[in-house]
């Protein structure tokens, strides 16, 4: 489990907590069709929350999105355990 990063940091930066959500299951390696089974939602409402997520990021692709978010929100993307998730290959 992906601890959320602080409301403040969110807002800071302009993303929403859907969209943080969508970020960390992204961290996971989950793909739109599973992050949309996991949150109830559609998969084009998945790929809305990517879509502004990279746009608010400046980032081009979902690795470079995820590898940015580490990047930034180290300590927030800390799983339980204190370790950073691991990375599919």
């Amino acid at each position: 489990m992906v601890l959320e990063a602080s409301p403040d940091v969110m807002a800071e930066q302009g993303f929403t907590p859907a969209e943080t959500t969508v970020i960390q299951l992204l961290l996971e390696g989950l793909s739109n069709r599973a992050i949309a089974s996991r949150l109830v939602v559609s998969i084009r409402t998945v790929e809305s929350h990517i879509s502004n997520a990279l746009e608010k990021s400046g980032c081009r692709s979902r690795l470079e999105l995820s590898m940015w978010w580490l990047n930034t929100h180290s300590e927030a993307t800390r799983t339980c355990s204190g370790k950073l998730p691991s990375m599919p290959a």
